[in-house]
């Protein structure tokens, strides 16, 4: 049975004080920490990098999931577990050789995601589930935080559930007290949220409502 994990994202968060941001979303329930890496070339962002994540390491022991949206991730698996990650999720569409990116993330002493857009077909993934440690199944466009969240995207999680009923399945993008119940019902039980839980009056209390609803529709 997956373990409800709720992950903010750290986009959201004021980069200026990192590391006692990470601390306030730990004391506020956060399993793990999302980190979103982008390149400026596979999306139209640039955000952090493995310097960034080397030194909040140094703060924090928590779980460090890095969403990778760049291109070229094989680039970047050293850097990352030397950094500290502990999660390197690559995208799909990023790479030629899937297979062979995860067994290169699993050598480098990291678990292993695979991220799909929304305009990329379940099926297109269904090969990695069985070496992947969990499918990200992005519910906006990646590169920008605050978008509307797309609920036809969780048909692809009731598809990928239904075969692997222990993988960690993730969902990242507008995810909200309004908007959770969709993904989990669909068995997705990673939830990633920036804006609902860092501009939320309390996100200890957004954190407990999201876990909740993964426990009533996915996790026991």
């Amino acid at each position: 049975m997956p373990v409800a994990k709720i992950a903010p994202s750290m986009l959201s968060s004021d980069f200026a004080m990192l590391s006692a941001e990470a601390k306030r979303m730990v004391e506020a329930g956060a399993d793990w920490l999302h980190m979103d890496v982008m390149d400026g070339h596979f999306v139209p962002n640039i955000t952090l990098g493995a310097p960034i994540i080397k030194c909040l390491r140094q703060h924090t022991n928590a779980f460090l999931d890095c969403h990778m949206m760049v291109s070229h991730p094989e680039k970047w698996v050293e850097d990352f577990a030397k950094a500290g990650a502990d999660l390197y999720t690559f995208h799909l569409e990023a790479t030629a050789n899937a297979p062979a990116l995860i067994d290169q993330i699993h050598a480098a002493g990291m678990k292993a995601g695979v991220a799909i857009k929304p305009g990329t077909a379940v099926e297109d993934v269904m090969h990695v589930c069985d070496k992947a440690d969990m499918i990200l199944v992005m519910t906006v466009e990646p590169g920008f935080g605050g978008q509307k969240f797309m609920e036809p995207c969780v048909e692809k999680v009731k598809v990928i559930r239904a075969l692997y009923p222990d993988l960690d399945i993730e969902v990242d993008g507008g995810l909200a007290l309004n908007t959770v119940d969709a993904a989990t019902s669909a068995g997705a039980n990673v939830i990633v949220a920036g804006t609902s839980v860092f501009h939320s009056e309390s996100p200890k209390d957004a954190i407990a409502a999201l876990r909740s609803s993964v426990q009533k529709h996915v996790a026991q």
